[in-house]
């Protein structure tokens, strides 16, 4: 590295670390320890900052063949509908597939409107099934009957009156009051769960058991778990597993830095999803930005690069990768730096890419306490198989290389865990469908 770069990174280091910023300040052990007594105190019903929500769906049921189902996607920014049916080789078969913006996202919805909406989407495709699979990416209270209570939203969603509303009941009631159909029978699932099926859909050999795990716009985690564990719920049949929606984007026992904690504060919902504001694509821009603002008030910037900095309002996370990729290219950022010198793109470059690394190495903590948890993957011949899906994840740069690497270092080397990292193309379209045709 040359003495200039050199210095400057010792800088920035110096600066992230004063803030507790760096992924020098995250211990990947105490993280995992933390993260494990939150998932066992959710999972007894004690106070914790992780939901561990019962789905009481079950993983091996066989799915039948040519029969069609409903498959609704609710995620962070878009709300996708198809049909989906799995032919004589068990491949699914998507047709009739339709994305729209999800409800919520660009203004807010009341309760009324938000549910109509959704109804409205369907319209081309109500009379297909009778069956619907929706995958609903938020945290959802589930019943035994499949249908689901929301706890609340994340990603920014403004739609404060749905909190608390039965997602099934009042889809089936808007369907009805629309006239598009009589009552279907809705199976509500995560999108963590609908990736692990999704998994298990395409992968039903060679692992000992599966993690759902989504960074995207938001962020989740599933995985397997005995009934026996799950000291909350009574009525379980202790011979049995399930999966259980921890809800890992809530993790509040991580060590936040201190403009985590006043970019948090700024959030539509303070205090809450504070894990999820540290990595996935909705805040880590906006992170990086209010962090490039406050490197402007220690004069670490050239005047001319630091009064752009302070004019800017936000920053999305893809505007931070395309600087990350590029930061000499046309973006954002390098357009900025241009007005400064040389040094102004290493100090930016520096703080971009250590709070990607240390997204990452974040991560590595949340699928290595799932791994744990879970009890599989000591065999190296039948790994667990983590199935991993988002933008963010696989498209922010080196932040996948980088989990790996914590994940290799702590879950494998030290833990003597194995694991397989797979990505399955329309994974929770799959796995709703999965879903809504077994359930």
């Amino acid at each position: 590295m040359e003495p200039k770069a050199k210095k400057n990174l010792k800088n920035v280091t110096r600066f992230l670390r004063k803030y507790g910023m760096d992924h020098l300040d995250i211990d990947i052990d105490s993280g995992v320890k933390a993260f494990l007594s939150e998932m066992q105190r959710g999972l007894a019903g004690k106070k914790s900052t992780l939901d561990m929500i019962p789905t009481y769906i079950e993983v091996g049921v066989d799915v039948p063949t040519n029969k069609r189902v409903i498959v609704i996607d609710a995620g962070g920014t878009n709300f996708r509908v198809a049909t989906v049916y799995f032919d004589d080789t068990k491949r699914a078969v998507i047709e009739n597939l339709r994305l729209s913006k999800m409800p919520g996202i660009e203004k807010n919805a009341g309760k009324d409107e938000f549910f109509r909406n959704m109804a409205g989407q369907l319209k081309d495709v109500a009379g297909a099934s009778d069956n619907i699979g929706f995958c609903f990416s938020y945290a959802v209270e589930m019943l035994p009957n499949k249908d689901g209570r929301l706890i609340r939203f994340s990603k920014e969603i403004k739609a404060k009156e749905v909190v608390g509303q039965l997602i099934g009941e009042n889809l089936n009631n808007a369907l009805v009051s629309t006239g598009l159909s009589g009552k279907k029978h809705i199976v509500i699932l995560n999108d963590a769960v609908a990736t692990l099926l999704g998994g298990v859909g395409s992968y039903k050999s060679g692992f000992s058991s599966y993690i759902g795990f989504i960074l995207g716009t938001g962020t989740n985690t599933c995985y397997i778990e005995k009934n026996a564990n799950i000291k909350k719920t009574t009525g379980l049949d202790p011979a049995k597993s399930q999966i259980i929606n921890t809800e890992s984007g809530n993790f509040g026992k991580i060590k936040q830095g201190k403009i985590d904690a006043a970019f948090d504060k700024s959030t539509i919902n303070p205090g809450v999803h504070k894990f999820e504001k540290m990595i996935s694509g909705a805040y880590l821009g906006p992170l990086c930005l209010r962090t490039l603002q406050k490197t402007c008030t220690e004069n670490m910037f050239s005047n001319e690069v630091a009064a752009s900095l302070w004019q800017m309002t936000n920053l999305d996370t893809k505007e931070m990768n395309d600087f990350l990729l590029w930061p000499d290219g046309d973006n954002t950022l390098a357009n900025i730096c241009k007005q400064g010198n040389p040094d102004d793109v290493l100090t930016l470059y520096y703080i971009a890419d250590r709070l990607t690394e240390r997204a990452a190495k974040l991560t590595a903590i949340n699928l290595s306490a799932a791994a744990i948890k879970s009890g599989f993957g000591t065999d190296p011949a039948k790994p667990i198989c983590i199935v991993a899906e988002g933008t963010t994840f696989y498209q922010m740069k080196s932040l996948k290389s980088r989990t790996e690497f914590y994940l290799k270092q702590y879950l494998e080397n030290k833990q003597g865990i194995y694991y397989d990292i797979v990505s399955v193309e329309n994974a929770t379209l799959i796995g709703a469908a999965i879903a809504g045709l077994t359930n």
